[in-house]
């Protein structure tokens, strides 16, 4: 994608921690970029680097939203999923991600949708905060759709807008492009040996500790035995995966944090 404004605004949130560390991941050439995430999800799935993925980098920071941002579903799917997930759309959000890239999936097109997380307190039990009454309802309701939905592929799950929202979010929203026909992959990735940010929270030492504090972190709510499962969501996959970096500098280590 040509660039034609060399100035970019970040936050001092932004210049710290898993939101830059994706910034840094995505900020180099698109042959580099193709092949690291490509280890995120071997052998599942590939990136070409005529992918498209946001965020472009340092210089282009914008998260997608999947219900607004054009290039990852159509005009169609996109205006299914909000309508989906909103009652009212004046001034209400839908979930950002914090990578979101299209790639290859048994042989379709699919996305690779990424939560990424530095430190332990990133890890939030919190339920959904309180907002417009209408969206409140909704949001509870698809919740509610994409659990029961998932129950009937395989039991365990327990999606709620209660506590652990983000989480619950994130797998909803995978359930639901799924039953629209599109493969997913949802990444829970770590990125280890983030010290600066031991101010917040323990960063993760490695990709097993990662694992380990995902898994516990989403018992009740996720089933141990999903991680790393192909899930037939109306004959589309859904595959959840836990995964790793050691990004310090330009060093980039893609592991395994669980389950293949």
């Amino acid at each position: 994608m040509p660039m034609t404004d060399r100035s970019a605004s970040l936050q001092t949130r932004d210049l710290r921690g898993s939101r830059l560390r994706c910034l840094l991941l995505m900020d180099q050439p698109a042959r580099t970029v193709a092949r690291l995430l490509t280890e995120l999800v071997r052998p599942h799935a590939e990136v070409s680097p005529n992918d498209f993925w946001m965020p472009r980098g340092l210089m282009q920071p914008e998260e997608a939203k999947l219900g607004e941002t054009p290039g990852f579903l159509s005009e169609e799917a996109r205006e299914a999923v909000t309508a989906w997930w909103l009652a009212k759309r004046a001034g209400a959000n839908t979930p950002n991600w914090d990578i979101v890239c299209t790639s290859t999936i048994d042989g379709r097109q699919g996305l690779i949708l990424v939560e990424a997380k530095a430190h332990s307190a990133e890890l939030c039990d919190d339920g959904k905060s309180t907002g417009s009454i209408a969206n409140e309802q909704s949001i509870r309701a698809a919740v509610r759709q994409a659990s029961d939905g998932l129950n009937e592929q395989s039991p365990g799950w327990g999606l709620t807008a209660d506590s652990h929202y983000q989480l619950c979010n994130r797998f909803a929203w995978g359930w639901k492009i799924a039953t629209i026909g599109v493969p997913v992959i949802l990444i829970y990735l770590g990125f280890l040996n983030a010290e600066e940010m031991a101010d917040q929270g323990q960063p993760f030492p490695t990709a097993g500790e990662w694992a380990d504090a995902v898994q516990s972190y989403a018992r009740g709510i996720v089933p141990t035995g999903a991680w790393g499962q192909r899930l037939d969501i109306k004959g589309t996959p859904l595959r959840p995966l836990i995964r790793a970096i050691d990004l310090r500098w330009k060093v980039l280590n893609c592991q395994n944090g669980g389950p293949a």
